[in-house]
């Protein structure tokens, strides 16, 4: 990436990777083509990638709901990490609450003790959403990490002068819209007459209706429409402004398992975030989660990276689940995780449906 810098010409080079669901030693690893890789990032000046797991020994408590299984990683990972040449890290993605405020903010402190650079959580919406900066022989990097997608109880909240914030990562909601036929909308307020839900719903316009939470209007074709959340959009590209003040570099994470046409398409409003980052001051846009490589944009000289897919994938190995994923697959308390991962691959090879823990 080239500086903006008045004058003076920088390049900086960027490493990016995707998903890092990281649970055990990579040093040990001594094939030549995965020590190419790794030889490639540490030659970056910054090698980024989204830390999928919480790093701790078992702290805080595991939440009611889980990014698909509870990632929890030893804390060595960090420095196996640095190892592998990475320094910048995302930590906002669907797993950052998997064990509660307490394994995220004890992952925090692991990875400040290691001297890794990472962003999207905190004590507070202002604290998850702030830049993070680190300095390289290139000049100052920012990274700004946003997910949208998350537990909806996972997501900061902003403090006020009366009540403390909330803990937890920096989010991009967004506003589901689903376009269908009037005779379709006309069923649909039928079910909702006869299920005794129409009277929890007032004002509806005739040509909308709002059923379970979601929002049907008439359109001429079937369609879904998807919109960034106002006030999410507007937070983030706040700091992105603020970084591009403070930063010679500004790098913007987001994690979206969210999709358009197909699983290769990134939804739309990830692509209207994206370039209203770029618009704001950000050099590059890194998204990952869909675990499939999309496609990359060039927009106003400024690289758009819609999917990075994984990098690593060792949600395999964890020593310890708790009981609500046994419970999930109906094992009982002589189980093991083991016995869990076994039938959660046979029901995806069998199904051939995408896995459910990314």
């Amino acid at each position: 990436m080239e500086a903006k810098d008045k004058g003076k010409e920088k390049i900086l080079t960027l490493a990016a990777t995707g998903d890092s669901l990281i649970t055990r030693r990579l040093s040990t690893n001594l094939e030549e083509d995965f020590l190419s890789v790794v030889k490639l990032i540490r030659s970056a000046d910054v090698g980024f990638t989204n830390l999928e797991t919480t790093v701790h020994d078992f702290k805080g408590h595991p939440a009611a709901q889980s990014g698909g299984a509870w990632m929890v990683s030893p804390p060595y990972v960090a420095e196996e990490l640095k190892w592998a040449g990475f320094n910048l890290l995302s930590c906002a993605n669907n797993h950052t609450m998997d064990w509660s405020e307490g394994g995220m903010f004890a992952t925090s402190e692991i990875l400040d003790k290691a001297g890794l650079t990472h962003a999207g959580v905190g004590k507070d919406l202002a604290e998850a959403r702030k830049p993070a900066y680190m300095d390289t022989s290139k000049g100052r990097v920012a990274l700004i990490s946003a997910s949208s997608t998350f537990a909806p109880w996972g997501r900061a909240g902003h403090a006020r002068r009366e009540v403390q914030g909330r803990p937890g990562l920096n989010p991009l909601r967004y506003e589901t819209t689903y376009y269908v036929r009037r005779e379709t909308i006309d069923a649909l307020r039928k079910l909702n007459e006869e299920l005794g839900l129409a009277a929890l719903r007032t004002g509806e316009k005739p040509d909308e209706l709002t059923l379970l939470g979601m929002r049907f209007v008439v359109g001429e074709t079937a369609r879904i429409e998807m919109r960034v959340h106002g006030g999410d959009l507007e937070g983030n590209l706040r700091s992105v402004k603020e970084a591009s003040r403070q930063a010679d570099w500004v790098v913007v994470s987001l994690h979206t398992h969210e999709r358009g046409k197909d699983v290769y398409a990134p939804a739309s409003f990830v692509v209207t975030f994206a370039k209203a980052c770029i618009d704001a001051g950000a050099d590059a846009v890194v998204m990952h989660g869909a675990h499939v490589l999309r496609g990359v944009e060039i927009y106003k000289d400024r690289p758009i990276y819609y999917s990075l897919s994984n990098f690593i994938y060792q949600s395999r190995s964890l020593e310890k689940l708790p009981e609500d994923i046994y419970e999930r697959y109906g094992l009982g308390a002589d189980a093991t995780p083991a016995d869990v991962f076994d039938i959660m691959e046979e029901r995806y090879y069998s199904s051939q449906e995408q896995r459910i823990d990314g």
